[in-house]
This record gives structure tokens, C-alpha cells and sequence, in this order.
């Protein structure tokens, strides 16, 4: 069985930028790489060039015709309203009407992770003063059962026309490969989609299907789940400042009956190289034990089976108060997830792989107990940490004949003050406090 990835690319005769297009990738397919090898959009991908008469998004049914796995249809942006130097990628479908081809609220099949590999493509080859976004579902064809997507030159002649243009796009094509990737749904933002690309040239994020805000009231259950089916999407992310509250309120709703998960912008961020999976269980884990808490994900990597553990609540309590920067920043060493809960403070309790959890807790207490103790108010007595804290005491300041105002915040600083003649220093207007925190085998972690 041949087990090749058949890719087609397809052109219109009658557009200028997919013509370029087109030049440009058959002149490098002729020339072959710098290093004498063979252009290849992957290691087991064939690629066949093909140019048709009529207008692209009027190609429903095309793959009746042809042979194809994944098809790239090499097209012109077109912007009269914001025309500005761009290349951009897209799957088509329709919310609404079919203005521009296709059928009314009929979505395409997308390509998430060939969109993905080229957007970034894009963005390193692209010339000076070209803008390289995501466009949002607009057109068609969506009369098709073969993933496809458009690559684009915008948004007037002259770039369509723009060999620099022509050569960015059949390079970023030609050196597409698709990488694992989180494929996603978006909703909210204009027709450029800039949170959505950002979160693509930043993350794992690969979005199929993207709903801008003027869509947003006419999306019903049947469309959201089109699009989730039709992006093979596994979660949905949220432009949440371009929506209004009832908008928001609606996009939710509709998430949830999808039975897919909303991310935000930090969670891909910090997710790393953690497959989606794992890092589901992660999320699952944390809400069976703090429901509502949030997940913080430092050096944690690749698959395993997520387990808790837990630490002195009042050990985190006294090392967040002493060095939370410290902390944090040693936790970015470790195979860890901390968890928030409300107010954002940090909670005692924890998420590892089961393989690495007795080295982390011992490496947690390791490292509260050398924070605190390299701090000079901290002393060690047999297995106790004691803690020794003074503060200003405003009651004793008034006594030595000290009111409120300047004097009271240069004491409180830390900083000598004299009144009638008389010295008064920070220590003499100091109250002391202390507290301990009992550690089996503290010794251990000194």
C-alpha cells in the first residue's frame, strides 16, 4: 500500500497571486534546495501542481477530480478596505451567506497543523513590511471532504505581483512539515486574527476554524460543532477582550455543549512540550483537588502519570513570605505544576509524574527550608525552624513622645529619628515575633 501524503496544489489561471505563486514554487522545485537535494514538503509527501480556469472559491467538489490527501489552493488576497502588504493562511467555510462560494453555514474540512507549519514559515520568510496573520473563516469552497487551506498574497496588485512575495510563499510551503500540535478553534477578533496568530508563532496552538466577532451572534450548536469536527480541534480558545459580556456568555455556552476545553493564551504558553493528554490529566487532577484552582506548569515534560503531593501549608506560607520570586524561580528548575486558588496565592499541594514524586517532595521541603534559612531572621534548633520577625509597633513610638507623620515613617523605615533631644532607633519601637515549623529529619535538608 502506498504510503505516500499526496499534496495538490492548486492555482487559478485568472489570479495574478496565485500565479506567482505557482512560478515561484515550480522554479524552486526545478532548481531543487541549495544543497542539491530535492524539494519535498516532507519526507513521505508528493506534490502535484494544478491550475485551473475557473475562480477558487467557487471549486466545490473538486476533489472528485483529483487525488489528493491535503490540498493548498495558492490564491490573491484581496483588501480594499485595509490594503496593506500581507501573506496569509486560512481554512473557508461560511457562518452565513454564501456571498463569496460555497454553501450557507457549511464549513470545510481544515489542516491545522499544515496551516501552523506555514504561518510560521511565513514569518520568517516574509519581506519587510509584509503582515503575516491567520485570516478568519470567510469564503469558499466548502463543498469539499479533502482538508485544504489557502495561502495568500494581499492585498493589491502590486503585491500580487511581488516576486519577493511569490518566492516567501512557495518557500514556507515547500518547507512545511507538520509538527505535533494542539488543534484548536477560535473565537472572537477581526478579520486578521491577531491573538490567534500570535498564540500560533508563540505556542503549540494550531488553529483550524476561527470565528471573528461579527459572527459570534449567528453561531448556534450545530456550527460550533462543525467547526470542532471539521478542525479536528481538541480545545477552544477565546479572544475574550474583542467580545462583549453577552457575547462571552454565549461562545461559553456553546463550548461547553461542544464537550471541548477553553484555553487561554498563558495556558498554551506554559504548556510546553507536555502532549495535550497529559496535560488534560493535569488539569483534571488539579480540579479534583481544588476545584477552581488554576495550574502553573514549570519544567515538566513528555508523558507520564500525574500524582499530588503535598508540603507543610505553613512551610509554603513562611517561604512565600520570605522569598516567593526565590521560590518560583527554583520551581522553574523542577518537573513541577503548582496550583493557585482564589486570590491567586499559591497552595500546598502539587503535581508531578508518579516516578518523581518522592524525589519532589523531598526537593520541595529542600527548597523552602534553604530559602528560609538563608535568611538572617531564621534560626535551625534541632528539628524546628524558628523565625524571628519584627515589625514597627506604632504604640511604642507614641509612648517615647512620637505621633504620626514624618517621623513615624522614617522609624518605620528603619532609619534614627530625634525629638527633644533624645535618639529614638528602629529597635526601640520594635515588636517581636516568632514562629516555628517542626520538620522531621530537618537536618536532612540543610
Amino acid at each position: 500500500m502506498d504510503s505516500t501524503m499526496h499534496i495538490a496544489l492548486i492555482n487559478s489561471r485568472q489570479d495574478p497571486g496565485g500565479v506567482t505563486i505557482r512560478r515561484h514554487l515550480l522554479d524552486l522545485l526545478d532548481a531543487g534546495k541549495e544543497d542539491g537535494t530535492p524539494w519535498r514538503l516532507e519526507e513521505s509527501a508528493s506534490i502535484e501542481c494544478i491550475e485551473v480556469d475557473g475562480r477558487l472559491i467557487f471549486q466545490d467538489h473538486i476533489d472528485d477530480e483529483i487525488t489528493a490527501d491535503c490540498i493548498f489552493f495558492i490564491s490573491r488576497h484581496s483588501s480594499t478596505t485595509h490594503p496593506v502588504p500581507a501573506l496569509t493562511v486560512h481554512v473557508t467555510g461560511n457562518y452565513g451567506a454564501a456571498d463569496l462560494g460555497g454553501a450557507p453555514r457549511t464549513l470545510a474540512p481544515a489542516a491545522p497543523a499544515w496551516m501552523y507549519a506555514i504561518l510560521r514559515n511565513l514569518s520568517v520568510w516574509a519581506p519587510d513590511g509584509y503582515r503575516v496573520s491567520y485570516e478568519v473563516t470567510h469564503h469558499g469552497p466548502t463543498m469539499l471532504h479533502t482538508p485544504s487551506l489557502f495561502v495568500e498574497i494581499g492585498s493589491t496588485e502590486a503585491e500580487w505581483n511581488d516576486s519577493r512575495a511569490g518566492i516567501a510563499a512557495a518557500r514556507s510551503i515547500l518547507e512545511a512539515g507538520p509538527a505535533e500540535v494542539i488543534s484548536l478553534i477560535g473565537f472572537g477578533g477581526t478579520h486578521y486574527a491577531t491573538r490567534q496568530t500570535e498564540i500560533s508563532l508563540r505556542s503549540r496552538g494550531a488553529f483550524g476554524h476561527i470565528a471573528p466577532t461579527r459572527t459570534i451572534s449567528s453561531l448556534d450548536q450545530g456550527l460550533v460543532a462543525a467547526m470542532r469536527d471539521q478542525s479536528g480541534a481538541v480545545a477552544a480558545y477565546v479572544d475574550r477582550k474583542a467580545l462583549s459580556g453577552d457575547e462571552l456568555r454565549h461562545v461559553r455556552d456553546l463550548i461547553r455543549e461542544a464537550g471541548l476545553i477553553q484555553v487561554s493564551e498563558r495556558d498554551l504558553m506554559e504548556m510546553g512540550e507536555i502532549p495535550w493528554e497529559t496535560y488534560v490529566a493535569i488539569t483534571d487532577l488539579a480540579d479534583r483537588i481544588a476545584p477552581g484552582s488554576r495550574v502553573f506548569v514549570h519544567r515538566l515534560e513528555e508523558y507520564g502519570e500525574p500524582v499530588s503531593l503535598e508540603i507543610q501549608a505553613d512551610l509554603l506560607s513562611e517561604v512565600l513570605r520570605c522569598d516567593e520570586q526565590g521560590f518560583l524561580e527554583g520551581l522553574d528548575t523542577l518537573p513541577i505544576v503548582h496550583l493557585t486558588g482564589r486570590g491567586g496565592r499559591m497552595l500546598p499541594v502539587f503535581i508531578t509524574y508518579e516516578n518523581y514524586k518522592e524525589e519532589m517532595g523531598d526537593v520541595l521541603i529542600c527548597l523552602c527550608v534553604k530559602l528560609l534559612v538563608s535568611s538572617e531572621n531564621t534560626l535551625v534548633m534541632g528539628d524546628r525552624l524558628v523565625i524571628r520577625r519584627s515589625r514597627f509597633d506604632p504604640g511604642k513610638a507614641h509612648k517615647l513622645g512620637i505621633e504620626k507623620g514624618p517621623l513615624f515613617g522614617k522609624l518605620a523605615a528603619g532609619n534614627e529619628v530625634t525629638i527633644d533631644g533624645h535618639t529614638v532607633s528602629p529597635e526601640m519601637v520594635q515588636t517581636i515575633s516568632t514562629k516555628e515549623i517542626q520538620i522531621a529529619g530537618l537536618e536532612r535538608y540543610l
